[in-house]
């Protein structure tokens, strides 16, 4: 009795764990995107597509702009990042 409960909780362990580092991304359940070109500025254009239970993810709180569907990708451009230096310090 006392095994089938550690085994049952072991499964669930494993399955959160799995969870946390992406395994729905990687088999396709839930919207992933792609850096696809950096333009001289630093912007990026991305390409997000949808998974099967979840939609394409949205990268306005990133301050990215949508670019507009096209197929089965949205396009969004992105800015460059910015990155502070502590070296004038």
């Amino acid at each position: 009795m006392l095994s089938r409960i550690f085994a049952t909780a072991l499964m669930i362990l494993a399955a959160m764990v799995a969870v946390q580092h992406g395994a729905l991304r990687t088999i396709g359940l839930e919207g992933s995107c792609t850096s696809v070109q950096t333009l001289a500025d630093g912007s990026t254009w991305v390409a997000c597509k949808s998974g099967a239970l979840a939609g394409r993810p949205s990268l306005a709180s990133k301050s990215c702009t949508d670019a507009g569907v096209r197929g089965k990708l949205e396009w969004w451009h992105c800015p460059a990042t910015i990155v502070s230096s502590a070296a004038g310090r």
